[in-house]
């Protein structure tokens, strides 16, 4: 058996409990533990939650960044446009580590669209310096359609 897997009697021995008490808890959710035929087997990561004791995180610390981008004055053709060209920026520089979740809706009565990012902050970044250079300027997507170009 794993160092880091308990029986129920061992988690008992360990905590100074009866066993009833242990199986009690089990059953009323306090302490989470795997069946294993006729066995419960209890991990110690759950062992320390219920005791209070703090795990070593498993992964190191990381940031996410959740932007929502919204584009006032935009007909369903550059919304399709703007939607392939994110899409297709976010999967050529595809990190299985980081991934980024883009999502893209169109509201046609109102011509505007929003486009939700959700990444790493690096890849987060580097998407909305793909947006601003297609969009800003003379020569920006959207200066056909507002009259700045």
């Amino acid at each position: 058996m794993s160092d880091d897997m308990y029986s129920v009697e061992q988690v008992a021995e360990l905590l100074d409990l009866h066993v009833r008490t242990v199986r009690g808890y089990i059953r009323a959710g306090r302490l989470r533990a795997v069946r294993i035929g006729k066995q419960y087997r209890i991990a110690r990561a759950d062992l320390d939650a219920l005791t209070g004791r703090p795990t070593p995180p498993t992964t190191a610390p990381s940031a996410e960044v959740s932007s929502i981008v919204t584009l006032d004055g935009v007909d369903r053709a550059t919304a399709d446009r703007l939607g392939t060209l994110v899409l297709a920026g976010v999967n050529t520089h595809h990190d299985p580590a980081h991934p980024v979740r883009v999502q893209t809706v169109h509201d046609e009565e109102r011509h505007r669209m929003k486009i939700v990012i959700l990444g790493d902050v690096p890849a987060t970044a580097d998407l909305l310096r793909l947006l601003d250079a297609v969009l800003g300027g003379e020569g920006g997507l959207l200066a056909e359609e507002d009259g700045r170009g």
